[in-house]
């Protein structure tokens, strides 16, 4: 078997080098430096800087990125969080001494103080002309190619901290979805929300239909799952008396990886006392409108190739609307026997009507197969041909009552609820409802997700009865909505994949003897 360690990528010279500096008494890893300037801090000062050295002089720190050596002379590009200036290093300036260390033992990702005036060079750029280095520490592994930089996308993923070395774009995304973050807080905080933290490991996972993640106490000697959603215990704050809760929560969901799709994920999720799904739609509307304006500037901006208008009012389509609009059936008005026939026609190659685009079609033809109810129609119709439609932001709202087990009932349809999601770029990215606050009918709905679950079904919830027991205490009139943070990111910087939005994504691991992607092939001949 291969050697684990035969995936950590030191390099024999760069770690003679350090081996070379430790026998010399040079210090590799300092533990501190005394920093008085950022690369930014330094060109905002000296933006009117003439060709002459100035007469104030600067101490900055970062990592070498690249180095150009003119015999006598050195130019270097010095880069911080901040941003990159040039260094300029003459023999004369720095002595034999600390010119030859430079040249014999510092490179490309190594991190240096330098100390020295600045000046503009003939070319116009701002620059450092130095006169003192200090080694603070020694990079063992090289960076990329420098005039390419990281282009595998899937080392890019597995070794984040090399893309945001080398790629500013990459670092950019990152700043934003900090800043995405920030405005979540602040905007709910100026509205009179609360953030809480609730609870990551639960014994009972509810609040939204998906396959958990299993763990075990070994001193509770009990199994225990990490959250799918942290909306049961956010609504038990409600029914405790906090009327407007909050919590930007990580969740996990053991379900495929695509290019919407992480087992691990942020969402925040906002619950508001005395309000309907109606003033929920209202706010989301309005919390993610202040977003785009204060991120990108704009209400209009491209996605992917596409323009998207966050311009209010959006559109807002009932579910059975959004299927005749869009697939061109009228749900309600055929027959269970009829849907069957036209979800038939839909996946035969032969049948020369209108027919939909399929999302899945396996999935399509598996799942019409099993319906019983034109409301079960309804959704899959809906999943299958028209949330991908779905470009511009849209909100749809009355969802069937059977995969609904968390919203009240809708208090003039029959059979549904008063849930909404928002689709933007045929993405959801938010769902909420008027929240079930009725004891009994919690029980009830419980009761069919069990059944379904005992039934092999791996998405369906549990019965949690402490939550029932607490909406027995009484829970006011709600309205609730979760948002997905991931892709908002996705949205306001332009990245089609998760992936690039989410610093540590995850991937498959890559075992002893294979690379990145899949096995190692062989040597031709062996």
């Amino acid at each position: 078997m291969t050697n684990p360690d035969e995936q950590i990528t030191f390099e024999k010279t760069r770690l003679d080098k350090v081996r070379a500096l430790h026998e010399q008494g040079v210090v590799v890893y300092p533990h501190t430096f005394d920093r008085r300037d950022t690369v930014q801090g330094i060109k905002v000062r000296f933006a009117s800087a003439t060709h002459e050295k100035s007469a104030e002089r600067v101490t900055t720190a970062g990592r070498l990125f690249i180095i150009r050596n003119h015999g006598k002379t050195l130019f270097a590009d010095l880069g911080d969080e901040s941003g990159k200036i040039q260094l300029y290093i003459r023999r004369s300036d720095l002595g034999d001494k600390k010119f030859d260390f430079f040249t014999q033992y510092l490179e490309r990702g190594d991190f240096i103080g330098a100390s020295g005036h600045v000046f503009r060079t003939k070319l116009g750029e701002i620059t450092i002309w130095v006169d003192e280095i200090t080694l603070l520490c020694k990079a063992v592994c090289s960076l990329p190619e420098k005039f390419h930089g990281l282009k595998d996308i899937e080392k890019r993923y597995r070794q984040r901290y090399i893309d945001l070395i080398v790629n500013e774009e990459s670092r950019q995304t990152f700043r934003v979805r900090s800043k995405i973050l920030a405005h979540i807080r602040r905007y709910l905080d100026e509205k009179g929300f609360l953030e809480f933290e609730t609870p990551v490991l639960q014994p009972v996972y509810g609040g939204a239909n998906a396959r958990p993640f299993t763990s075990y106490h070994n001193f509770l000697d009990q199994k225990l799952f990490l959250r799918i959603a942290p909306e049961l215990y956010l609504k038990r704050l409600v029914v405790g008396g906090f009327e407007k809760v909050f919590e930007v929560a990580r969740n996990f969901r053991n379900e495929d990886v695509d290019t919407s799709h992480n087992p691990e994920f942020s969402m925040v999720e906002i619950y508001w006392a005395y309000h309907d799904f109606k003033d929920m739609m209202a706010l989301t509307e309005n919390f993610i409108t202040s977003l785009v304006w204060e991120i990108r500037g704009s209400l209009d901006i491209m996605f992917a190739d596409t323009k998207i208008s966050f311009v209010e009012p959006w559109k807002r389509l009932s579910m059975a609307d959004a299927v005749k609009d869009y697939a061109g059936i009228d749900i309600f008005a055929h027959s269970l026997d009829e849907l069957s026939s036209i979800a038939e026609q839909q996946t035969n190659p032969n049948y020369n009507g209108q027919k939909n685009t399929i999302a899945d079609p396996n999935k399509f033809t598996k799942e019409a197969k099993k319906a019983k109810s034109q409301r079960e129609f309804l959704v899959l119709f809906f999943e299958q041909m028209v949330e991908d439609k779905l470009i511009q932001p849209t909100f749809i709202y009355d969802f069937p009552i059977e995969n609904s087990p968390l919203a009240k009932k809708h208090r003039t349809k029959e059979g549904f609820t008063e849930r909404f999601e928002l689709f933007i770029y045929g993405m959801e990215i938010a769902n909420g409802f008027s929240e079930l606050n009725d004891p009994v009918d919690q029980k009830e709905r419980f009761d069919a997700q069990d059944e379904k679950r005992r039934r092999g079904d791996l998405e369906a919830q549990m019965i949690d009865y402490d939550f029932i027991n607490a909406l027995g205490y009484g829970m006011p009139p709600t309205g609730g909505v979760g948002i997905g943070i991931d892709r908002l990111v996705m949205l306001l910087t332009n990245n089609i994949s998760i992936k690039e939005v989410i610093l540590f994504p995850q991937m498959k691991s890559v075992q002893p003897g294979e690379k990145e992607g899949g096995k190692e092939k062989p040597e031709a001949g062996n």
